[in-house]
């Protein structure tokens, strides 16, 4: 279920196979004319995950997910429980070009209603898939760096042109499982400037980061 007009456009216009639209605007069309239901704002507000929903809703079936292309970075996340941390990491990955996502199975579903919304429609075109990371890890041949809140500061690794990029949960950080897997030169961390007092960095903004500094090393 995706709600707001600028999401469910870029759905719309994305491999995801349409089921239904809603609108409480008379004049709202698709470009491929699907078929748009137009309905009143009471029955809206029945079918709405929010209290002020914005005139547009739109039901996509999920597609399957497709072969992960490790022959560029590939950001793995492992136990991410917030909704909106994974959305806007999805947004974030569709931003700095990170075709590919992997989860563990304990992430929070990517098509929780919460964290479609938080994508901002960045969803449709970054291929998600769930798997045992510890698994991937030992089938994968790209090199695997853990992100650690002593680890050594990402601004002077010498990062390769692919990889692995895991996250760990907001509050644990990367599993014991997960951690035996990654080399200890190949943990990297965000050096702290501020005072000590602050404890960490919401997951999402050290993803914006590391991302950010991988994408820098290449240019």
């Amino acid at each position: 279920m995706v709600e707001g007009k600028k999401v469910v456009s870029e759905l719309l216009n994305s491999k995801f196979k349409t089921h239904s639209i809603y609108s409480t605007d008379p004049e709202f069309k698709t470009k491929n004319k699907e078929e748009v239901h137009y309905i009143s704002e009471k029955d809206l507000i029945r079918i709405s995950s929010h209290k002020s929903p914005n005139k547009i809703l739109g039901i996509f079936e999920i597609p399957a997910p497709e072969a992960i292309d490790y022959s560029d970075w590939v950001v793995v996340l492992d136990a991410i429980q917030d909704p909106g941390n994974l959305g806007t990491i999805i947004r974030i990955c569709d931003w700095f070009g990170i075709l590919h996502l992997v989860c563990s199975p304990d992430t929070v579903d990517c098509y929780n209603h919460k964290v479609i919304q938080a994508t901002m429609g960045s969803i449709a075109r970054v291929n998600i898939v769930y798997t045992d990371i510890a698994r991937l890890l030992e089938e994968n041949k790209n090199l695997a760096y853990g992100t650690y809140m002593n680890g050594k500061s990402v601004y002077s690794a010498d990062l390769p042109d692919k990889g692995l990029l895991i996250l760990g949960n907001e509050g644990k950080g990367i599993s014991e499982k997960v951690g035996l897997r990654i080399e200890k030169e190949n943990r990297i961390g965000i050096q702290q400037y501020g005072k000590k007092t602050t404890e960490s960095l919401n997951v999402a903004t050290a993803t914006a980061i590391f991302l950010s500094e991988i994408r820098r090393e290449e240019r």
